[in-house]
């Protein structure tokens, strides 16, 4: 019976839905791969794909060709004798077992080759930042020889085009794991060690990466953003998020730094030049310069980020923070002075 024409049209776009699928969002897929540790782990994927394609394609041949063997000795009348059945069911076997060790030691090799690219040490200079994860966002600091140097952002990475990257990372409570698929393959982070991995992008762009170790509650919305720009305006920002927080200049966020200092704010958050120190959550010394907040989950917009301020548990049940139920005008300063810190 022949297939309906909506079925003809439907078979197809469903199938390219699917693979549209695999591919993931923008930057975020592991089949477009941005930098040289990448690369080594998309080509790993492609081989595995091609190799995995032709056994699939050879075995399905010779199921037909051996069926259709069969069927030609049995249209002719032909009876083969049982020794040369056997001696050339023997042969099949001893050739599919050879090919499959082929197969096997030649996977074992290409997967020890890349791991083995992922422990060695980048060339070069490379920027050293330390992540550390938290339920449910990131801290990273940047390292550097100088104590006065290093500074402290959370959920977003800022790195330059064509210099490799060194994550070292550790765990402050649960395992979790970091995976930017665009960059990097996926890497725990264990509590009480410290695991490597590096990385380097050689395309701008905004790249986004997840946790990728289940890790509570909510695990899904444990976002990184990475952020690959030309060193020009990398030693920029570095310049810019290495300075306090700008003081206020008008009188609203003078008010909503003074609603920060003296409300619960600062015990959990630090802003550089202020007497809040905590280091409970992500520090907010230059939080208006980032793309998101609540680690990738929503835009820094005035609207979200008061939105979270008052009711996290809406955005992220289970999250640490608590409830803000502060008075309008209050609420309307906090935001004007946290959006003043570039």
């Amino acid at each position: 019976m022949s297939r309906p024409p909506v079925a003809r049209v439907t078979a197809p776009l469903g199938a390219l839905l699917l693979l549209g699928a695999c591919r993931g969002e923008l930057y975020q897929s592991a089949l477009a791969a941005k930098g040289p540790q990448a690369e080594r782990v998309e080509g790993l994927f492609w081989f595995a794909f091609w190799v995995s394609a032709a056994v699939w394609v050879l075995t399905v041949g010779a199921m037909l060709w051996a069926a259709w063997r069969a069927r030609a000795r049995e249209r002719r009348g032909e009876v083969l004798a049982q020794a040369e059945s056997e001696r050339g069911m023997t042969r099949g076997v001893a050739a599919g077992v050879g090919v499959t060790v082929v197969i096997l030691l030649a996977f074992f090799f290409y997967d020890l080759a890349v791991g083995r690219a992922y422990t060695r040490r980048p060339p070069g200079d490379p920027v050293v930042i330390e992540l550390v994860g938290h339920q449910w966002w990131w801290e990273a600091v940047y390292a550097d020889t100088g104590v006065q140097n290093r500074f402290t952002t959370a959920n977003e990475l800022h790195v330059p085009v064509g210099r490799p990257v060194v994550l070292e990372m550790s765990a402050r409570d649960v395992i979790h794991s970091v995976w930017v698929p665009n960059l990097a393959g996926k890497r725990d982070l264990i509590p009480g060690y410290t695991t490597s991995v590096w990385f380097q992008a050689d395309t701008p762009g905004v790249y986004r990466g997840q946790c990728a170790e289940f890790c509570g509650q909510q695990h899904a919305k444990m976002g990184l953003v990475v952020i690959a720009e030309p060193p020009a305006r990398f030693a920029q920002w570095v310049a810019a998020q290495r300075k306090p927080a700008p003081s206020p200049t008008s009188l609203e966020a003078a008010r909503g730094q003074k609603v920060f200092l003296s409300g619960s704010c600062a015990v959990c958050h630090r802003i550089g030049g202020t007497t809040a120190g905590a280091t409970n959550g992500p520090d907010l010394t230059h939080l208006a310069s980032r793309y998101t907040i609540a680690a990738a989950t929503l835009p820094n917009t005035r609207g979200n980020l008061g939105g979270w301020i008052v009711d996290p548990q809406s955005v992220k049940p289970g999250t640490h923070m608590p409830p803000n139920i502060l008075p309008p005008k209050d609420l309307e300063a906090l935001l004007t002075y946290l959006q003043s810190l570039k």
